[in-house]
């Protein structure tokens, strides 16, 4: 819930999937659940739509809707619940679709979802995530036996990826997660090893908010107008 301009991370999220059609939203909560209820109960879309104030304002006229064909179910996964966990509390939620996508909801990119989709339906992989480059600023260190550094470098400039948090699943995904396990763990190790697991290369803009430095990098991104994941705006 922590906000970029007038709308939550969260949001921004949501926004993106809407862009492609994806409409029908669950909220696995845990944390902070009545904050996020609350926060949809009352939505307010005259901050980020414009709209005509008339009859000494009375009357609200909106020229545009964020939400109003969004479906949004709320379900409480429980307050320590692992992402496996909260995956599996849902199932009976998505187990008759063909695949449902699912978000950390932390990060934000402007990776076109549909080839993202198109590309793992023509796998018979029951899971996959998105495969990012990190942006970080920390450094990746080769150390020799005897503590000498062999090299050093920045990771952005590494083969190295990092999962972007942007998943599509089978519902077979259930068949893979134990009681109390968590998703990347047990369940993706089964999945790696019958080779039902991919992942989609992605270089484009990907951004996380795990930090408070993050979240200052992607407000000034916000302030300076139409940042790179707000795909809905393009032309």
């Amino acid at each position: 819930m922590v906000h970029i301009g007038y709308r939550p991370i969260l949001w921004h999220i949501m926004k993106y999937y809407a862009h492609y059609g994806h409409k029908d939203f669950i909220l696995c909560l845990g944390y902070k659940a009545d904050q996020i209820k609350r926060y949809f109960l009352q939505y307010d879309e005259t901050l980020s739509n414009d709209f005509v104030l008339a009859n000494g304002g009375k009357e609200v006229h909106l020229l545009a809707s964020d939400i109003q064909d969004w479906r949004i179910t709320f379900v409480d996964t429980g307050l320590t619940s692992n992402i496996g966990q909260r995956l599996k509390r849902v199932q009976a939620y998505v187990q008759n679709e063909e695949i449902f996508l699912g978000n950390y909801s932390d990060g934000l990119t402007d990776m076109d979802l549909e080839r993202y989709i198109d590309f793992f339906k023509q796998s018979n992989a029951v899971a996959s995530f998105v495969a990012v480059r990190p942006n970080s600023s920390f450094h990746v260190v080769s150390i020799c036996k005897d503590g000498l550094v062999e090299s050093i470098q920045d990771v952005g400039k590494t083969a190295m990826r990092i999962n972007g948090g942007f998943f599509i699943f089978r519902p077979e995904i259930f068949e893979y997660i134990g009681e109390g396990e968590e998703l990347v763990f047990e369940p993706f190790q089964r999945l790696i090893r019958r080779g039902k697991l991919i992942a989609y290369e992605y270089d484009g803009f990907w951004a996380c908010m795990d930090t408070f430095k993050e979240k200052q990098q992607l407000e000034d991104m916000y302030s300076r107008g139409h940042p790179a994941w707000q795909v809905w705006d393009r032309p």
